[in-house]
């Protein structure tokens, strides 16, 4: 009697159709209840493995449609180009230009990161370095991971708004962006948005907000004390009474 002949195709149209699959279901599509089987017909065609839902789900690379960070998803189902949870963790630390904090990991990759950054520190192949109360993973790279260190201690130095860890731009790029936004507005609204970042910063914000934006400490404390009295002019650019006085109209000769 001939063997029970699979041909790998038959899971590359499904894959093709519904994008992700489970084993289980792979195995009916197959026609078979050996897992060895499917392994060896979906090796020559390419595939991944989720990183998240604990590896449960299967895709080929052909299908995925990666972004920017090497990470590509559906149906809630999380793939990347770097393969497992571990790798993809080490892949993004290495890279970043300033680091990572565990929640922004978390929050990046959609799903706990706390197990696999112990198991790369265990490994030395990430490091750890405690920064503002916080572990900051970095390169084990003596020369990049200082690099990254000092990269994120000067965006932190950045208004609260304009500082975002899951882009790839440098202070400077951040600052210059924030500071043609700026340009952008009218006295009112400057004074307004400095009082703003200031509350956001705490203690300390007028002078930080006022160093970044080169004004004088007192607006943005005039500028926080307007919103927090609600004291706003929504129909004038300066308050009553500012500007120049009015020319008188003299009727010619």
């Amino acid at each position: 009697m001939r063997p029970v002949t699979f041909h790998p195709m038959t899971l590359r149209r499904h894959l093709l159709r519904h994008k992700i699959a489970d084993l289980p279901q792979l195995k009916r599509v197959l026609g078979t209840s050996v897992d060895l089987t499917v392994f060896r017909k979906l090796q020559p065609l390419g595939y991944l493995t989720s990183y998240s839902h604990r590896g449960r789900f299967y895709t080929l690379r052909e299908i995925a449609r990666f972004d920017a960070l090497g990470l590509w998803s559906h149906q809630s189902v999380w793939f990347s180009r770097y393969g497992s949870l571990v790798d993809t963790v080490e892949a993004l630390g290495r890279s970043s230009s300033h680091g990572y904090y565990a929640q922004e990991l978390a929050d990046v990759l959609h799903v706990e990161v706390q197990e696999p950054l112990r198991h790369l520190v265990q490994q030395h192949r990430l490091n750890r370095s405690l920064l503002g109360g916080r572990f900051l993973y970095t390169a084990t790279d003596p020369t990049l991971r200082q690099q990254q260190i000092l990269t994120r201690r000067r965006a932190q130095h950045l208004p609260v708004a304009v500082q975002s860890e899951a882009l790839e731009l440098s202070p400077e790029e951040l600052q210059a962006a924030i500071r043609l936004f700026y340009e952008l507005l009218d006295e009112q609204q400057r004074r307004l948005f400095a009082g703003m970042e200031s509350l956001r910063l705490g203690h300390g914000g007028d002078r930080r907000l006022a160093e970044f934006l080169g004004l004088d400490p007192h607006t943005v404390a005039r500028g926080r004390e307007q919103l927090l009295e609600q004291e706003v002019n929504l129909g004038r650019i300066r308050r009553s009474g500012g500007g120049r006085a009015p020319a008188e109209k003299k009727t010619p000769r």
